[in-house]
């Protein structure tokens, strides 16, 4: 979608995986100012509006696009969703509120030029997952899961420092924490490479996110590889975090049905330190059938 002489860019995930070459899942655009207001004026077929996030969605060429307002942010509740503050700020303010410098770049849909103020790029060609700020994962934890998620699809690691930082903020972790989103994001991490996903959680120490008092497991992969191919389930990354209380961000009534048949399975065999069992995983499967 290009509008001649507006603001109007690409941002995030779709200016970084141009660079790399990757196909982008979605476009992402960003309107120097109030997207709202912006549609209105250029009478744009407006399908929805969010006005608490400056966000439309509008019917570009039959095609619903999301454009969302510059804006910035701020985190009343650490670990919580933040509180928007300023819609229509400048796009420089609007960049510093991205989580990785490769996701804070911008391109004009007029005519490609990148604006790169956090050396994305630069970022990208050495493979560096890098924080705009020191307290990035004090706004939100749930990016230290995002980060994983990077590392396993594009092959990347933690910048030094903010390796240091996601260190220090696991052994200081603020456990009044959105949940949902930290689902969210170990849902869709496991997705792309579930035993590098496993492993990185346990290594890194990730799985001390899930609440307090959890302890590092001993795996065994392929025990894990065994049940998730001999009984297939949407709900795979439960089986590969089976060892762990989940009990914080478990929401759906499916989810909680498996936990409690987990938490069953261990009463019964006090001394089973492995994963799910066979019999749990034929319940998985049935419920994948009624729900």
């Amino acid at each position: 979608m290009k509008l001649k002489g507006v603001k109007l860019y690409y941002v995030g995930g779709y200016v970084r995986d141009e660079f790399l070459g990757a196909d982008s899942i979605d476009v992402d655009y960003c309107y120097e100012g109030n997207a709202i207001e912006f549609a209105g004026k250029r009478k744009l077929d407006i399908i929805k509006e969010n006005p608490a996030f400056g966000t439309v969605r509008v019917l570009v060429n039959g095609k619903e696009v999301d454009i969302a307002s510059t804006r910035t942010e701020t985190y009343p509740r650490k670990g919580h969703l933040p509180k928007v503050d300023n819609i229509g700020c400048s796009l420089e303010d609007d960049l510093k509120r991205r989580d990785f410098t490769m996701n804070a770049m911008a391109k004009k849909t007029v005519d490609g030029e990148i604006i790169d103020i956090y050396n994305g790029a630069k970022d990208i060609d050495g493979g560096v997952i890098r924080v705009l700020h020191d307290e990035s994962f004090i706004d939100d934890p749930t990016r230290i899961v995002r980060a994983l998620k990077f590392s396993i699809r594009f092959g990347f690691e933690l910048e030094k420092k903010t390796k240091a930082l996601r260190d220090e903020y696991l052994e200081n972790i603020n456990y009044d924490m959105s949940y949902h989103r930290l689902k969210k994001e170990i849902v869709e991490t496991f997705s792309y490479n579930p035993e590098k996903a496993l492993d990185g959680f346990v290594s890194q120490g990730l799985y001390k996110l899930l609440g307090e008092n959890q302890q590092k497991p001993i795996l065994d992969l392929s025990k894990i590889r065994e049940l998730v191919d001999k009984y297939p389930t949407k709900y795979s990354w439960l089986v590969y975090l089976s060892c762990f209380d989940l009990s914080n961000i478990v929401t759906t009534k499916a989810e909680r049905r498996i936990i409690e048949w987990a938490e069953r399975l261990k009463k019964d065999k006090p001394n089973n330190n492995t994963p799910f069992e066979s019999l749990l995983i034929h319940r998985i499967r049935q419920e994948n059938k009624a729900f």
